[in-house]
């Protein structure tokens, strides 16, 4: 059995997270690393997108120097947390001055609706230069950003499809959205809706609770992602029965 692709699995964790451990130069202090949790949510072409204050050391950091590292990593509840998959990626942040991402950033994170008007708040976008992706054990792999962060050509097709796709799935489909979150995901409830989706995947959230839906492979336009909506309803009615 080959290797799962690392850059693959890489993509699909960066995905599926909403915080992480972002590192910034503390150029007041001799260039000491500062590293503080920050939330975030993936773009579509990956990147990461953050809603940060003036006010905070981080920020005042990237303006001084824009390099950064960020890591994701999923290792609660493990016995052993070395085991969990983790990525840390290096590159720049600068401001990012479009509402596809305030929409973006937003739709992960609602409950940001309440400061994200503050004046000493913006959003910012992380330019990806490279990564490391530890899979597990003796599972490290660099990678360059080209191999880990969706076509350009895909991620603009895809983010001037997005709303009408979710508006479509939600307001047509609203049966098909609760069948994923309750058979293919696991969670409970009904009254699921799909707030965001990518070459990747799309995301689910009930009142709170957010869910990530993967694909299968990743989509390259408006019409594989359709077919992978599809595909997927229909496991899981084969699933529930």
């Amino acid at each position: 059995m080959s290797e799962p692709d690392p850059a693959s699995e890489a993509r699909r964790l960066l995905r599926r997270g909403r915080a992480g451990t972002l590192a910034t130069v503390l150029g007041r202090d001799d260039g000491w690393p500062y590293a503080a949790m920050t939330a975030f949510a993936p773009d579509q072409d990956a990147a990461p997108l953050f809603l940060l204050s003036t006010l905070s050391d981080h920020t005042r950091n990237l303006a001084d120097d824009g390099r950064a590292s960020f890591l994701v990593a999923e290792v609660a509840g493990r016995r052993n947390p070395q085991t969990g998959p983790r990525l840390t990626l290096q590159g720049r942040i600068r401001p990012a001055k479009d509402a596809a991402a305030a929409r973006r950033y937003l739709a992960r994170h609602p409950d940001a609706e309440r400061y994200a008007g503050f004046g000493d708040f913006g959003f910012y976008r992380m330019k990806v230069e490279k990564a490391h992706y530890v899979g597990g054990f003796a599972r490290a792999h660099w990678l360059p950003a080209r191999r880990l962060m969706t076509a350009s050509a895909t991620a603009k097709a895809l983010a001037a499809a997005e709303e009408v796709i979710c508006k479509h799935m939600n307001d047509d489909h609203a049966a098909a959205v609760d069948l994923y979150a309750r058979v293919l995901l696991g969670r409970r409830g009904t009254g699921w809706r799909m707030t965001g989706v990518d070459a990747d995947g799309a995301d689910l959230r009930r009142g709170g609770r957010f869910a990530r839906l993967s694909f299968a492979a990743p989509a390259m336009d408006r019409g594989e992602i359709r077919k992978f909506l599809v595909d997927l309803v229909e496991e899981a009615r084969r699933r529930g029965g």
